[in-house]
């Protein structure tokens, strides 16, 4: 289902592939319905730009998903079945692999707000990431996205899903929600 909800859920899952505005998103339906946003790519990272094991990150998310309300965004595929159990919303950002290319690019030329702590992330470095990220949204366009839908599909059965294939479909979305009289479980519907 594209559209949405007169309410939404307050446990929301925003997923997509890298440069699909993730985070963007998030942020926007963190304004229309005071839900926390949780930046995954903020709490993944030690000091130091150091990865934790999976044992420790699935740790960490459960903790950092233990309340009642959240906005999670983030791919971390291999956690996604942990934000999955306690959702009621999953939302995937299905935009075109060329616009998440071009804007990981263009973010690369831009500081993030936010860095996990402990984390200097120089102007050369976040460059040359993000160009490296730009070719990886090229080699994984199919295949991370058929993996993201099964295991929604294995663990996101008891959630609403909305998928938003393009600029358009997010604002809506988004105004549709504005237009709400608040937010809710109930009432939340939908399938891809």
């Amino acid at each position: 289902m594209s559209g949405g909800p007169p309410g939404l859920g307050r446990r929301v899952v925003v997923t997509g592939l890298a440069g699909s505005g993730k985070s963007t998103f998030a942020l926007a339906l963190a304004t229309r319905t005071d839900l926390p946003v949780i930046h995954l790519d903020l709490t993944f990272w030690k000091p130091g730009w150091v990865a934790p094991s999976e044992t420790e990150w699935r740790e960490r998310q459960r903790g950092v998903l233990a309340g009642d309300a959240w906005i999670a965004d983030g791919n971390y595929h291999e956690t996604l079945d942990l934000r999955l159990e306690r959702a009621d919303t999953v939302v995937v950002l299905d935009m075109p692999w060329w616009r998440c290319s071009a804007r990981a690019l263009l973010r690369g030329f831009r500081m993030p707000a936010d860095l996990p702590e402990g984390c200097d992330y120089p102007r050369w470095m976040r460059l040359r990431d993000e160009w490296r990220l730009a070719l990886r949204i090229w080699k994984v366009r199919r295949s991370e996205p058929e993996r993201e839908r099964a295991v929604i599909a294995e663990h996101g059965q008891h959630s609403a899903r909305y998928v938003l294939r393009s600029k358009r479909a997010v604002s809506d979305f988004l105004d549709r929600l504005e237009s709400a009289p608040g937010t809710s479980d109930e009432g939340c519907s939908g399938a891809e």
